[in-house]
């Protein structure tokens, strides 16, 4: 499958001719070029995935993890090397086909809603370096190779964050999301030299060949009461946790609406935010050599999980709402893999099951982004106070919209309540206690998500003064319509027998206690948002009034950015930096400038001594060589 290599060229390649010569284009010639280089590499990806997961499987019963491309890039020691190529297995071909379908509706519905917009040629370079980067994320053959185009990853979103550079807004949102998983990313690097200096590698199929090897090579070595491996992979994990935006490093996530809505559904929805939850799946083997660390990773996702939902219950800007939901829908792939305690098929459930549902959530949550895309360009606003009846005037959106909100919901026969119900059948599994916790946090998925379609859809609004919505133009719901029928197919797909924990086929049976408890709390949740926010009335806000300092709090998401603002201003910069600065300036450049105070008027006194006049020479020679004299008569 050497031709795989062309998945990632020819992204590369439109970013190189359009970011080169795209100012020379007219908008619709550069998107038209964009849109057709993402087309040819969707094309290639769906034609590796059948290859791939049509061909037998070995003595083993598992797919054969396939190497079409790999070359040594730089050598450090006999053994450790950093290599670039391409890895075919499961998860990576699976991410083929997530990544290029959702860039590709990306790029077809930006073609109407990015028209007219200053810019647009570069707007699809950057779209075009995105889908590269996560591309050569996904099939990396060794961990550096990972972090070299995570850190890709970063800078594209930096730029497609700051898109509308001319935003103070949008520049500080960008500036944000950068500097926070920059921080992660150190994290990140730390753990990869740890790992690489006890285990003398960066290969994947090396390390996980031999998953324990960081355990036995590091045994008795501890630092604060943990043992190094842990740290290793815990840190590694904080890389991951920073990139899907999971507690306490979230807050990159909701200020990153700042950028155009379909990058939105890009980054926030299907691929950037899910390299996190790829990373730990892909070293899952070494993480279940320290299972310390994947009981960390479990209360991460717990946690996150349901601070986000409760947040994503009182916001009014539909794309935070959205952007809390993404946070939460991540945590929930995160939980799964910390509840799955071993790559044995049935205590590995939550592998299989974190995968799958990022599979699906992927295509509803683009969905759901792109939809609110449609709003946001009928009426002008992200606010929900300026959108209600909207079913009237945008009928497909209105209709592809509640799929997708019924599919997060958790309501079959959508695509979201299969991938649900196995990640809350492997919480059960784990321990009662979590499984009660995530079907808690899908209740308040159930509601949160409801409330949004009834306040845009059904909510009461006289009238718009201005102009009257309308359905977008057909570059824009068409990808709705092919990403609504995906959600409605897509919980069927066998997942399991493509991908699961140890590569065997996992047979999916739904179990019937979890899934009838899933849904009679999913319909529950749907039912209080209908009595609540149907029709126009006074129950939300006399809620709110009752429990305003809950709702306050949450609103303002319990205060996390003036915490963070505080740390960095009050502590950091006025407790840390400001004396540092001092320091700098009167120690150090202070001693530094009294050096060249001193030698400057030295040499100023003496600089007679080398006047050019052969008589002062005499006489200095003469009046020193008395002195010697004199001296010499004394001592």
């Amino acid at each position: 499958m050497e031709y795989s290599v062309i998945i990632l060229l020819l992204p590369l390649c439109m970013f190189l001719f359009l970011g080169l010569v795209g100012h020379k284009l007219s908008e619709r010639v550069a998107g038209i070029f964009g849109t057709i280089g993402l087309s040819v590499a969707a094309v290639l990806a769906y034609v590796v995935a059948f290859n791939y997961f049509t061909m037998p499987r070995n003595a083993e019963g598992v797919f054969d993890t396939l190497q079409p491309i790999n070359f040594e890039w730089l050598r450090f020691t006999e053994h450790l090397h950093i290599d670039l190529g391409i890895l075919l297995d499961p998860i990576s071909v699976m991410m083929l086909v997530v990544i290029t379908t959702v860039s590709l509706m990306v790029h077809i519905y930006s073609m109407g809603y990015m028209h007219g917009e200053k810019g647009f040629q570069r707007y699809y370079a950057f779209l075009s370096l995105f889908s590269f980067s996560m591309l050569g994320l996904v099939v990396a053959t060794n961990i550096f190779q990972m972090y070299i185009f995570w850190e890709l990853v970063g800078v594209s979103s930096y730029l497609l964050i700051g898109f509308y550079y001319t935003k103070p807004a949008a520049v500080s949102a960008s500036k944000k999301a950068f500097i926070v998983t920059r921080f992660a990313d150190l994290g990140f690097l730390i753990g990869i030299l740890i790992l690489s200096f006890f285990t003398e590698t960066f290969d994947f199929a090396t390390l996980m060949s031999n998953p324990s090897a960081l355990v036995s090579e590091t045994a008795g070595m501890t630092f604060m009461g943990c043992s190094v491996a842990a740290w290793a992979m815990a840190l590694i994990f904080m890389g991951g946790a920073g990139k899907s935006a999971m507690f306490p490093l979230h807050i990159w996530l909701p200020d990153a609406m700042e950028g155009p809505t379909p990058v939105s559904a890009l980054i926030h929805a299907a691929t950037m935010v899910v390299a996190g939850v790829y990373l730990v799946a892909r070293l899952f083997p070494m993480y279940c050599a320290v299972p310390e660390v994947l009981e960390l990773i479990t209360w991460v996702g717990a946690i996150t999980a349901l601070y986000a939902a409760v947040v994503a219950c009182v916001q009014t800007d539909i794309k935070r709402v959205l952007a809390f939901s993404t946070i939460s829908q991540i945590a929930f792939m995160m939980v799964a893999l910390g509840v799955a305690s071993d790559v044995d098929l049935h205590t590995g459930l939550g592998y299989m099951a974190s995968m799958f549902h990022l599979f699906t959530h992927a295509m509803f949550k683009a969905l759901l982004f792109l939809g609110a895309g449609c709003i946001i360009h009928a009426v002008h606003s992200n606010e929900m106070s300026e959108m209600g009846n909207l079913r009237k005037y945008m009928p497909v959106t209105h209709i592809t919209f509640l799929i997708a909100c019924l599919a997060i919901a958790g309501i079959p026969p959508f695509s979201g309540f299969f991938s649900k119900d196995e990640i809350l059948t492997a919480a059960f599994e784990k321990s009662a206690f979590w499984g009660v916790w995530m079907t808690a946090v899908a209740g308040l998925t159930a509601f949160y998500m409801f409330r949004l379609y009834y306040r845009i859809f059904w909510w009461s609004k006289p009238s718009y003064e201005h102009h009257t919505p309308h359905e977008a133009p057909a570059a824009m719901y068409l990808p709705l319509v092919f990403l609504a029928l995906v959600t409605c197919v897509a919980g069927f797909i066998p997942f399991g027998e493509f991908v699961s924990v140890n590569g065997e086929a996992y047979h999916i049976h739904l179990d019937w206690s979890v899934a009838t408890t899933s849904i009679i709390v999913a319909v529950a949740a749907i039912a209080l948002a209908t009595w609540m926010y149907l029709s126009e009335n006074t129950k939300p806000k006399a809620l709110a009034d009752k429990f305003r300092a809950l709702h306050t709090a949450a609103y303002h998401r319990f205060y996390m950015d003036e915490l963070y603002m505080w740390v960095t201003h009050k502590v950091i910069f006025q407790r840390i930096c400001r004396p540092i600065a001092w320091f700098d300036r009167h120690i150090v450049d202070g001693t530094m400038n009294m050096l060249a105070t001193v030698t400057n008027g030295v040499s100023y006194g003496i600089r007679k001594l080398q006047s050019g006049y052969i008589q002062w020479y005499v006489w200095v020679f003469i009046m020193g060589a008395l002195l010697i004299a004199v001296l010499a008569m004394c001592f």
